[in-house]
């Protein structure tokens, strides 16, 4: 067990937010497992990568396996389908790694000699994973490397979770202070139409969409577009 590991579920349960949440990891990860490159990946409610957040790797390798690598990738497999973490040792026979599809499409040009991924979940699903990588010489995860990632990753998906339903319950207060329609605008704002178009759409005139607009701003304490739409994002 790394020796600072309880230190890391502290930091972990007293993020204020998401973004403070994600931050902490990046800061405390490497040092905690032992690794040269590593990143968090999360999903959107469809599945689709939402966010990255990596150490040690190029644009250009994230881009390239979310392109060739994702789909081969038999550690990720695992652990999309047991919600467990899991390293290359543990779900290919001895001497496979080097043979996978994975390792000869992405890992072999970037020296990751060892990979390990974790889960995030929530509300019964994957909602993310946890991603780490040794290079060259650097010795292979072995049982306590997983289970202090399991132990993190539960940690994690908690908080996440927690600090994810306070900042819903924010939006629902602040969504609850515009009218049916207003929310409709919001909607079509997010959109990206113009007045013009809002107005067209819900059958009023192009005045009456930025007189609305108008008072949407002030009952949010916002001073543009984008900055309404940023701060209603999740639940339009």
């Amino acid at each position: 067990m790394p020796p600072d590991l309880h230190s890391f579920f502290s930091v972990i349960a007293t993020a204020p937010t998401e973004e403070v949440l994600r931050y902490r990891f990046m800061d405390i990860a490497s040092d905690c497992f032992g690794v040269q490159r590593w990143g968090i990946y999360l999903l959107n409610e469809q599945n689709k990568l939402k966010s990255v957040d990596a150490k040690g790797v190029s644009d250009t390798f994230i881009e390239r396996y979310q392109q060739y690598g994702a789909s081969v990738d038999p550690v990720l497999r695992y652990v999309r389908h047991y919600h467990a973490p899991a390293h290359e040792a543990i779900v290919l026979p001895q001497g496979g790694w080097k043979q996978s599809e994975l390792y000869k499409r992405c890992c072999s040009t970037h020296n990751h000699e060892h990979i390990m991924t974790g889960p995030i979940v929530g509300k019964g699903r994957l909602v993310g994973t946890v991603n780490f990588a040794r290079i060259g010489n650097a010795p292979s995860f072995g049982r306590s490397d997983l289970a202090a990632l399991g132990a993190v990753c539960a940690h994690f998906s908690a908080r996440l979770a927690e600090v994810r339903s306070l900042s819903a319950t924010a939006q629902n207060i602040l969504l609850q202070r515009l009218t049916p329609r207003e929310v409709e605008i919001v909607d079509l704002v997010a959109k990206g139409l113009t007045n013009a178009a809002i107005g067209k759409e819900l059958w009023i005139t192009q005045n009456s969409v930025k007189q609305a607009l108008k008072r949407m701003f002030k009952k949010l304490g916002v001073s543009a577009r984008t900055e309404m739409v940023a701060k209603l994002r999740e639940h339009i």
